[in-house]
């Protein structure tokens, strides 16, 4: 039997018959999908635990304030109260330093983390590129629009919000947008591989931090959670996030600017791209590094008890590629402000909090 076996077995005869587990979540499609894959692989490794999941709804007025990090705190309220057990987060709207009392248990296998392009129906079959001067382009984050307008000078981007569904209908229904930019593995997730016209490669638009990885966020005491939910660490993922969140936070970089990244992992070595960019896209520093890490299998080492990193908890996963990862991240997000990284992020940080 594989080492997750022994610990999907191990929990299951510690527990009591029929445990009820209790999954929080947003009430919105594309977070039940994203929990609804999360529970099933949990319900594959302990067939003899129920999982039961509650959805939060957020109040309608303050979801126009910071809707993602309202959420967020909603969900994190529920677990300090012990309402739930556990809350699927995407990575990418999880903060790298959480409250205290909170860890991010797993991280489960990343899908595509790139962007892409949705066009309005009358320009299906373009590219940006092609798209004729002066077109909108759709997207509610500083990231992209600043990539962007740097790469496609001759298009003009426009902020646009809500949840993919009503993106999309907006897109559809109106003439304001020619296209629209959305993660990829959202769309993937949603099953609407048919609107993706163009993914981003990093030469176009690196992604966020955690972009297309799932991360588990659970009470950082609540120790049999911990070993549950242990099961969905994807190593890889683990480490490119690590690597990545490592970055963000020494940067001191959030949603409110223009910072980037791309990780690969080959041949024992992981390669971290990161950037900042000014809001209009003119000014911008970008560098790669590398360090020496072998993935390694889960269980390899037995349990860890050292602190989160990163807000992440992975106990079941060797300590010394997670420092490493980190020590990369760290390491880049040095050089970037030894090149003037702070100067371009505290300007766009000041300009986005005029708007």
């Amino acid at each position: 039997m594989s080492g997750n076996g022994n610990a999907a077995a191990t929990a299951e005869e510690n527990s009591p018959k029929m445990r009820v587990i209790r999954v929080g979540t947003r009430k919105s499609q594309l977070a039940r999908i994203q929990t609804d894959s999360v529970v099933a692989t949990l319900k594959a490794s302990y067939p003899g635990l129920q999982f039961e999941i509650r959805d939060k709804i957020l109040d309608t007025a303050l979801s126009k304030i910071g809707e993602k990090s309202l959420f967020t705190k909603e969900l994190e309220h529920a677990l300090e109260k012990n309402e739930v057990d556990l809350v699927v987060h995407s990575l990418k709207d999880l903060p790298t330093v959480l409250p205290p009392g909170f860890t991010i248990g797993a991280i489960c296998k990343r899908e595509n983390p790139h962007d892409a392009v949705v066009f309005h129906p009358k320009f299906v079959g373009k590219t940006l590129e092609t798209l004729p001067e002066k077109s909108v382009v759709g997207t509610s984050s500083l990231r992209r629009a600043a990539q962007l307008q740097r790469k496609f000078p001759h298009l003009e981007f426009r902020s646009i919000r809500g949840n993919l569904n009503t993106r999309l209908r907006k897109l559809d229904e109106q003439q304001e947008f020619s296209a629209i930019i959305l993660a990829t593995a959202g769309l993937q997730r949603m099953g609407w591989h048919n609107r993706v016209g163009q993914i981003l490669h990093p030469e176009e638009c690196m992604y966020a931090v955690g972009q297309g990885a799932l991360g588990v966020e659970v009470r950082a005491k609540d120790q049999d959670i911990l070993d549950l939910v242990g099961v969905l660490h994807d190593p890889e993922t683990l480490l490119r996030c690590i690597a990545e969140r490592a970055f963000l936070r020494h940067l001191e970089g959030g949603c409110s600017v223009p910072v980037a990244v791309h990780t690969a992992m080959k041949d024992g070595q992981l390669y971290l791209t990161g950037g900042v960019w000014s809001l209009d896209g003119s000014d911008s520093i970008q560098e790669t590094m590398q360090a020496t890490i072998h993935v390694p299998a889960q269980h390899e080492d037995g349990p860890e008890d050292d602190p989160q990193l990163v807000g992440i908890t992975a106990r079941n996963i060797p300590r010394g590629p997670q420092l490493a990862a980190q020590n990369l991240g760290i390491s880049l997000a040095n050089l970037l402000l030894s090149k003037g990284a702070k100067n371009i992020l505290d300007v766009a940080r000041q300009l986005n909090d005029a708007h």
